[in-house]
């Protein structure tokens, strides 16, 4: 009976966006006579051209050098003697601090400058990302990657709340998906280019050392350009013409209005919200799984079959992740266009959960398992865009800011959970079946919470 109550409220929320949209579309003229159909259109693309492509590189390097640690495990865990339990909590370790600094960081941002604060990450984080190739004790090892998650933190949701400073609340799904797809689109090309550098031994330095170097110098580079590249706000934008600055400015005042109108949050209201509290359990659980499936896959994998080399197994892992593309795109744009967040979210996320458990504990054949590691991908890469509209449906200025900074650190603790949970798991009992049941549930947990929401997220008539 839920199921059907629940179908019923998202079709009654998809028709209502649909009738909404339909009476807005008015066709009039700007004030020097362009039509605002073709002046959004202009708009639209200027800013898609501008921003997300830059912004998507950067997402690459930023995933590639959070997560190349479980290509590195391949070979570094033998050659410093690392137990399955030593990896998962240094590779969950980064999520500690990535806590610590995430809303700090994020609130610097909103008050100051997008792209000199995003400077700053890039380029900390870069040089600590090179440190892993010297790390020799697991003491050493959780050091750095409690560093990197110092100084990455708050990188993520600040480009959250960027997009949502140049981008209208129907157009967020889409922004945030091209460029999140940046995560799958670095594990494709991680794989295949982190486990070939295992095999390379220069000036007496393993391969897993010449990958985190070599990975780690194009986020310093990046930014170095980001301060002259990227524009704060829409105002600053001298790659607009005086007309579309002024548009977008107008369209996106009367946005913050309109939420405003209906209720202005807060810092500290904000983060006491109900709904607000709700998503970042929500993204505590997914993220749990959701690094849990992403740092493991690599070894999983590999065991799989005994045939498998290095470079095998990164070719087979980018396999899922091309699946996720497609998944990630069509449903971002099948959001935006219904203007419904919740059951995109909720159905995406307990797709991945059933394929995680089909691919681990039924299918035994190498073969099904990858295709249900790809069920598992599209399921949880494809709730992003829609997810990430939620909080901007209802919050402005700085109390989106420090929200989605919320949301993303209490939910990348479950960064840390997952793979360490994981890692003990297959240490204690010698399989990873257990290791499998917990990122499930957990999967399913987040995939069930979306109809607790009050704030489905649709989009207002007034907006």
């Amino acid at each position: 009976m839920t199921e059907y109550l629940l179908l019923i409220t998202c079709l009654t929320e998809r028709n209502l966006f649909i009738r909404t949209n339909i009476r807005k579309k008015v066709y009039f003229m700007s004030t020097t006579g362009i039509p605002a159909g073709d002046l959004e259109a202009g708009v639209q693309k200027k800013r898609f051209i501008r921003i997300i492509p830059y912004i998507f590189v950067l997402y690459i390097i930023s995933f590639l050098d959070r997560v190349n640690v479980g290509y590195a495990a391949l070979a570094m865990n033998n050659d410093l003697g690392f137990s399955s339990a030593v990896y998962g909590l240094g590779a969950g370790i980064f999520f500690i601090g990535y806590f610590i600094m995430e809303i700090p960081g994020n609130l610097i941002m909103a008050r100051w400058s997008a792209r000199l604060w995003l400077a700053r990450i890039l380029i900390t984080w870069g040089l600590i990302a090179g440190l892993m190739a010297f790390v020799r004790t697991p003491w050493q090892f959780y050091t750095v990657r409690f560093l990197l998650g110092l100084a990455e933190a708050s990188f993520m949701p600040g480009i959250i709340y960027y997009l949502s400073c140049w981008f209208q609340a129907k157009e967020q799904a889409r922004a945030v998906a091209l460029f999140m797809l940046a995560v799958p689109v670095g594990s494709i090309i991680g794989g295949p280019v982190s486990t070939s550098l295992l095999g390379v031994h220069w000036l007496n330095l393993a391969g897993w050392q010449w990958m985190f170097i070599l990975e780690a110098a194009p986020a310093v580079i990046f930014g170095l350009i980001t301060p002259f590249y990227l524009t704060d706000k829409p105002g600053q934008a001298k790659w607009l013409t005086a007309e579309e600055r002024n548009w977008l400015i107008n369209r996106l005042n009367e946005e913050v209005d309109a939420k405003k109108a209906h209720k202005a949050y807060t810092l500290w209201q904000a983060f006491a919200d109900r709904d607000v509290i709700i998503l970042a359990l929500i993204y505590f659980f997914w993220v749990t799984g959701f690094y849990g499936f992403n740092m493991w896959l690599p070894t999983i994998v590999k065991g799989l079959s005994t045939t498998f080399t290095n470079q095998t197994v990164g070719w087979l892992v980018a396999i899922p992740y091309i699946g996720s593309l497609f998944s990630m795109i069509l449903v971002s744009r099948h959001s935006d266009r219904t203007g419904e967040r919740r059951c995109h979210t909720m159905l995406m996320l307990l797709t991945g959960g059933i394929g995680l458990a089909v691919s681990m504990l039924v299918v035994k054949t190498v073969g099904w398992q990858l295709v249900f590691f790809t069920v598992t991908a599209m399921g949880i890469y494809g709730a992003f865009g829609p997810f990430w509209a939620l909080p901007g449906s209802f919050l402005t200025d700085v109390a989106a800011a420090g929200t989605i900074a919320l949301i993303n650190s209490v939910g990348n603790l479950g960064g840390f959970v997952g793979p360490y949970v994981v890692g003990f798991l297959k240490n204690a009992t010698g399989s990873f079946t257990g290791g499998d049941v917990f990122l499930v549930v957990c999967l399913v947990v987040a995939g069930l919470m979306p109809v607790l929401l009050k704030k489905p997220g649709q989009l207002r008539k007034s907006i």
